[in-house]
């Protein structure tokens, strides 16, 4: 009888599956490390192309510095054609008017 409670507590079990080599020497499952390093290959990507790509930081620095540059050119041109104009109406001999 005691064979008979044995065997029959043996099968009530569930079945344990076999662990892969991975499994065995880390503890994770396979699937699970290549979903996560997956994961972080992305985010690098992502990351990568933030300071490097063609909308990154990097370009957004130098397109600010090319805005302040043109725009303290358009100043200067203001002012240089504020000259020219009040030259232009002295030589015509008129004043300008304001």
């Amino acid at each position: 009888m005691a064979e008979e409670e044995t065997a029959a507590e043996h099968r009530a079990e569930a079945p344990r599956r076999k662990l892969s080599w991975f499994e065995r020497k880390t503890g994770f499952k396979l699937r699970y490390v290549l979903a996560a390093t997956a994961g972080v290959v992305v985010l690098g990507l992502y990351i990568g192309d933030l300071f490097f790509g063609d909308a990154s930081y990097a370009v957004l620095r130098h397109l600010n510095a090319y805005e302040a540059q043109l725009r303290s050119e358009i100043l200067r041109l203001k002012k240089e054609n504020a000259r020219l104009q009040k030259e232009y109406f002295e030589l015509k001999e008129l004043t300008p008017q304001e």
